[in-house]
């Protein structure tokens, strides 16, 4: 029997003290004075908003597991300094271990990096390497511009990042590519940003040759590709202007895309164009778009629904649902095997 493992949540529900806690990390930046201490939270508390939520949706829409990680627009790496971004990350990133402890059978983790804008990666590569050696978690948040909406970013593909490629190929985990907010007035965060920069990383990747250099390297890249898959042709057809092998040779055995995709032709679409064994189920539940489909009664959200209805052989639908994932990030395949899952 399948399992379905849902690549794409974030902890859009922590309690509210967590979030007061940045308000004054931030102020306190501001000022520069020191921040408070960070506040007490129980495991009740915790318990309370993932069984209201996340844990309420899973459950009642057919899900088995969802791999999680801290609020992608709360990341905000373009606040504060280094210093500020490295302890808001252990802060996001020790709360979303504590959810999975408190939930393992339905939650895995993924982290967060201190990406400071100003500062090199030697603070993401401690962090990394802290929450997959010691809180077992089984990837990370990359966050191509985390300059929040500028793109002043060099890309993907260059020498910038290899000291974090280099730590996750020596963890063999992956890495969702997810920004976060957006500080930038003519760049909307979920409607604009985010799949604007979806689509720039994918560009990004295709105009390199980063996957010669660390073919371990594997990139979900979320909001089912951004722009990519309606523009396959135009991809395909800029890989030959450029030189370039064929998508499927050059790019497609190391990126990925989810089905974070809230209509059925949109999915559609994605499952039509892009080869089963690159999509991974998602749905960024509780995320960006969470109100009721009045054209279906059903949530936006709600992309299980969408598989589900594709016109695709249980083969293809097992490795969405289950096969890639487990592909993808071997540390949560490795967990559910040792559980005989």
């Amino acid at each position: 029997m399948t399992m379905v493992i849902d690549c794409h949540g974030h902890y859009t529900t922590a309690p509210p003290q967590h979030d007061e806690w940045r308000t004054a990390q931030l102020a306190a930046y501001e000022s520069g004075t020191t921040p408070p201490p960070y506040p007490e939270i129980s495991d009740d508390e915790i318990r309370a908003t993932i069984e209201e939520n996340q844990l309420k949706l899973i459950e009642e829409r057919g899900a088995d597991l969802t791999i999680f990680s801290p609020r992608a627009s709360r990341m905000a790496h373009h606040q504060g300094d280094q210093g500020v971004s490295e302890a808001w990350s252990q802060k996001c990133n020790d709360l979303i271990y504590r959810v999975t402890q408190l939930f393992p059978g339905t939650f895995a983790g993924v982290c967060m990096l201190p990406q400071s804008p100003r500062s090199g990666l030697e603070a993401s590569v401690r962090e990394l390497r802290r929450c997959v050696e010691e809180l077992g978690m089984v990837g990370c948040n990359l966050n191509p511009d985390p300059g929040g909406g500028h793109f002043e970013h060099p890309p993907l593909t260059d020498e910038y990042w290899f000291p974090i490629y280099e730590a996750m190929s020596e963890l063999d985990v992956p890495a969702m590519i997810h920004v976060s907010g957006s500080c930038n007035p003519a760049m909307h965060a979920t409607g604009g940003f985010y799949l604007a920069a979806d689509t720039v990383a994918f560009m990004q990747l295709m105009e390199g040759d980063l996957f010669a250099r660390f073919p371990k390297l594997r990139f979900i890249i979320p909001h089912g590709g951004g722009a990519v898959p309606f523009h396959w042709g135009r991809y395909r057809g800029l890989a030959d202007m450029l030189k370039k092998p064929s998508l499927d040779d050059y790019i497609m055995n190391n990126v990925f895309f989810d089905t974070c995709v809230y209509h059925q032709p949109g999915v559609d679409l994605l499952a039509k164009v892009i080869d089963s064994k690159n999509i991974l189920f998602g749905s960024e539940m509780v995320g960006a778009v969470r109100g009721i489909d009045p054209q279906t009664g059903h949530y936006f959200d709600d992309t299980k629904r969408y598989v589900d209805a594709l016109d695709i052989g249980e083969d293809d639908r097992h490795a969405i649902f289950e096969g890639n994932a487990r592909r993808v990030f071997p540390r949560l395949d490795a967990m559910l095997s040792a559980r005989g899952l």
